[in-house]
């Protein structure tokens, strides 16, 4: 078995239109600047209530990264 390193991060991902949107809006993002993304963990789900109808989702993951042995 290969020995590895491994980090971890969080980020909140956020949407208009629902909780999965904020997951892959904040994974993309991320995916741009952090190098070997593995897995994500939604760790926390919170909103915006405007009017008395939901306007913002907000979606906190942590996620995890390989470190290059490089």
């Amino acid at each position: 078995m290969t020995k590895r390193v491994y980090g971890i991060t969080e980020i909140v991902g956020t949407s208009k239109t629902g909780i999965d949107d904020a997951i892959q809006h904040g994974i993309t993002t991320a995916a741009k600047t952090l190098r070997h993304l593995e897995w994500f963990e939604v760790v926390q789900i919170k909103g915006h209530i405007v009017d008395g109808d939901v306007a913002h989702f907000q979606v906190g993951m942590k996620l995890g990264f390989r470190y290059d042995p490089q």
